[in-house]
């Protein structure tokens, strides 16, 4: 077996991986980013080619070559987390017979409804088979067809020849794995995701109860690991391909919401964290299942020993402040975009409000039809005005989720909540959060929280930890800021979530229509 004193992590998200040098410290010594396209067209079209995928990893680890020039011998484990929901259809060889109709992909949505639909029903789902889901999966399905439950129904009815030759229905990160190693696994995340996975403690698996029902193959569904499994070493062709040694041993992988997870440094039951990103959720590992159906969050199966892991994800953070800089006249590249949210002003009582709801939402309400709304516009109001109501209606739409979370009994709403993500590491934005929650938030690594917390899979393997959830428990202590609620603040924003609370009911019931 191949030793090394170094650890190759690669984080694979929407336009691009960042890959990671990480040393038993948990310290990324070198790390490199590599970006790839996405493919967008009209009525929900969203694909990547996955050999693009392939072309970007080796592109970021030629770069981290140049800056360690004996990777190739210091390197002793190779461990990747990606993006979910993806769907690669590829044939008994591993090739890709398609791109990949990716998370974003909602061209499924009627197919979808009709998979889950039927009389009698209630909310859209046909009583009989959301039964069959809650109990087995711990949820269902969603309406906007881009669980790849609906993908793969949609290839079924769309491109038959396509469902024909499929051998594997494989997600992001199961197809880079197989690139590397040449093995067809998956995660529990990922199966748990397709909605096909029986998630019951000492029952976890794929079901044939719900691939029956759903008339999906049970046989194209690969074998599920545990994210901290080595699954073999590279192949020779990738080991070429990677610039790396061909003994590099490889492991399972993990999605991107545990490997947040991970790296947030939070791995007690119960203990929260906030990744802040593009999009945003409140997540943290549980003692048991847990499945709030009115607002739409559940515990899913992590990558690590099934253990319940709770997502509550919302369509809109990073995106919608973006938004907001660029529509008052602001750029959003590089800095330029922390200056226009450290040059706001200080708040004044009359600010709009803001619902950035401008893809739709999530948590606590399922209804990607919702759009975005300033409430309150004066002619007085200005871009700095925007700007703060966009970064206040962020806070305040996390609060809206958080307030329903922090409801189930497992939660803890002790200390400081961690927060990890690219917009946690604006000041302005992470004291807005602390306020709105009223809540100490500390903020861990920002951008590489993923590409560190992935790393912490193979802290078994290098013999740096007994276990994953020890190394990433370490991660706690990597703390760049810790952001104390101001109390005159927090008795503002207090009356404002108030009203907001109100205005959001009167526009909520206005889709009803």
């Amino acid at each position: 077996m191949h030793t090394g004193d170094l650890v190759i992590s690669a984080d694979f998200g929407t336009s691009g991986v960042k890959i990671g040098v990480v040393d038993d410290t948990l310290t990324l010594l070198k790390r490199a980013t590599a970006t790839y396209p996405l493919d967008l067209a009209p009525g929900g079209h969203a694909e990547q080619t996955p050999d693009d995928w392939w072309a970007a990893f080796a592109r970021g680890l030629a770069d981290l070559r140049k800056d360690i020039p004996d990777l190739h011998d210091r390197a002793g484990a190779i461990v990747i987390s990606s993006q979910m929901c993806g769907l690669v259809c590829v044939d008994e060889a591993g090739h890709a017979l398609r791109p990949c109709l990716t998370w974003l992909d909602k061209r499924a949505a009627t197919i979808g409804q009709d998979l889950i639909g039927g009389f009698p029903s209630v909310l859209g789902y046909q009583v009989g088979k959301l039964a069959r889901w809650l109990r087995i999966a711990n949820g269902a399905p969603a309406k906007n067809g881009m669980d790849p439950t609906a993908k793969m129904a949609w290839i079924a009815k769309h491109e038959p020849e396509i469902f024909a030759r499929t051998r594997w229905f494989l997600d992001v990160k199961d197809w880079i794995l197989h690139r590397a190693t040449g093995r067809f696994t998956t995660s529990a995340e990922s199966a748990n995701m397709t909605w096909l996975l029986d998630s019951r403690s000492g029952r976890q698996g794929w079901s044939s109860t719900l691939t029956k029902m759903t008339n999906l193959p049970i046989e194209k569904l690969p074998e599920i690991v545990d994210a901290d499994e080595v699954l073999g070493t590279l192949t020779p062709q990738a080991a070429a391909e990677l610039g790396l040694n061909s003994a590099l041993p490889v492991l399972g992988g993990t999605s991107d919401v545990t490997a947040a997870a991970l790296g947030s440094g939070e791995v007690e039951d119960g203990a929260l964290h906030i990744s802040a990103a593009t999009s945003v959720w409140i997540s943290g590992f549980m003692p048991g299942r847990i499945l709030n159906v009115p607002s739409s969050y559940a515990t899913i199966s992590s990558g690590l020993g099934y253990r319940p892991l709770l997502i509550a994800s919302q369509e809109n953070a990073g995106s919608a402040m973006e938004w907001a800089v660029r529509v008052s006249g602001g750029t959003t590249s590089g800095e330029s975009l922390a200056g226009a949210f450290d040059d706001m002003g200080a708040p004044v009582p009359d600010d709009p409000y803001f619902l950035p709801w401008l893809a739709g939402e999530r948590v606590p309400v399922d209804n990607d039809a919702l759009r975005g709304v300033f409430h309150g516009l004066g002619l007085h109001h200005d871009a700095r005005a925007l700007r703060r109501a966009a970064v206040e209606g962020v806070a305040m739409n996390i609060r809206w989720s958080y307030s329903r979370v922090i409801r189930e009994k497992a939660v803890r709403t002790d200390g400081p909540i961690s927060m990890v993500g690219g917009v946690a590491g604006n000041a302005a934005f992470a004291q807005t959060v602390a306020d709105t929650l009223n809540r100490p938030v500390r903020v861990g690594e920002t951008r590489h929280a993923g590409v560190l917390g992935t790393a912490t899979l193979a802290a078994p393997t290098m013999g740096w930890a007994d276990t994953a959830f020890e190394a990433a428990a370490r991660l706690r202590a990597h703390s760049s800021a810790l952001y104390t609620p101001d109390p005159t603040r927090v008795e503002q924003l207090e009356a404002r979530y108030q009203k907001l609370d109100k205005i959001r009911k009167d526009i909520l019931r206005s889709y009803r229509h």
